[in-house]
């Protein structure tokens, strides 16, 4: 499902189910290495990153569990689907995040796959895990603005 948006980004997929189970605290925008069959599989739009997550491994960030399918009419060349792709960011940046993980706890989530002028980008949120009633609070909100919502359209 490929969406564009104004600014010129061709959407490639969103993980909704993060902004559900993690409050965001920093947003960073990394490139990918991938491999040729891998960025025509994004180009039709199939991707899914919603149980992804990054890890560091030697100073360099690394993003698991991500799923691209295979290319279809790539015959012998296709990639491993599920492979671990490095991410490709500053020292700086690969410093900072190293250190919110080590010392205050965060983990490194994909929140967004796009292209943007022609390159596969990645949106990594630095984030703090929900607990169970943070969870219920957000459920409960979402199902007021609902009524609310329904209550001013029958009034109206």
């Amino acid at each position: 499902m490929k969406q564009k948006t104004k600014s010129g980004l061709k959407i490639i997929c969103n993980n909704r189910k993060a902004e559900f189970n993690y409050f965001f605290n920093e947003f960073f925008e990394a490139g990918i290495v991938l491999n040729g069959s891998e960025v025509k599989s994004l180009r039709d739009g199939k991707a899914n990153i919603s149980e992804a997550y990054a890890v560091d491994e030697q100073g360099e960030i690394f993003l698991l569990n991500s799923h691209i399918p295979s290319y279809k009419e790539s015959s012998y060349n296709n990639h491993d689907p599920k492979r671990n792709r490095k991410l490709l960011l500053n020292k700086r940046e690969i410093n900072k995040l190293i250190g919110k993980v080590n010392r205050e706890g965060y983990t490194l989530i994909p929140t967004k796959l796009y292209f943007k002028k022609g390159r596969a980008k990645i949106e990594i949120a630095v984030a703090k895990g929900k607990r169970h009633y943070d969870k219920r609070q957000v459920k409960k909100k979402r199902d007021w603005n609902r009524e609310k919502a329904r209550f001013f359209r029958k009034t109206s």
